[in-house]
């Protein structure tokens, strides 16, 4: 059965390995548009990020069909095996697994920049809204410690500049 699955096993994985780049490359002009704070070029990042995630997610999807053909679950130990099987059949698994540790260290960096970007996003989301309520004059919590060590939280509420 191997035989006829591994075709589309190779497809999937060259698909899936362009995906990745792509997403790879859109994860580092995001990191390049958080640097430079360009809200525009972020939103329209994150709508491309979102497409190519989908696109990988059916790429798994797909992957997980043609293992199941071959009775084997969705795993990586399941991948190794299948490709274990490729070569007992005498197919030419060299390319194949090739492009998947490719794909898999391209999948490694883009979840590292992926983590980047999502701590960059949280701490200007962060001090955006620290400075919006200090504008407001929102009331803010300072944590002190009572006589006994224990925290206390001190309500204060005045502007700090008036326009």
């Amino acid at each position: 059965m191997i035989e006829k699955t591994y075709p589309i096993t190779e497809q999937l994985v060259v698909n899936a390995l362009q995906l990745a780049q792509q997403l790879h490359h859109e994860l580092n002009l995001e990191a390049d548009a958080l640097k430079n704070q360009q809200a525009e070029l972020i939103s329209s990042i994150a709508a491309n990020k979102k497409q190519l995630a989908t696109q990988l997610e059916q790429f798994n999807s797909q992957l997980g069909q043609v293992l199941a053909t071959e009775n084997l679950p969705n795993n990586q130990e399941s991948i190794r095996e299948y490709f274990r099987r490729a070569e007992t059949a005498g197919l030419p698994a060299a390319g194949l697994t090739g492009n998947w540790t490719q794909l898999m260290l391209v999948c490694a960096d883009c979840r590292s920049l992926n983590e980047q970007n999502g701590a960059g996003i949280d701490l200007l989301s962060r001090h955006t809204k620290r400075s919006l309520d200090i504008l407001k004059g929102k009331p803010e919590f300072a944590n002190t410690y009572g006589s006994d060590g224990s925290t206390q939280s001190d309500r204060y509420s005045r502007p700090l500049i008036s326009v």
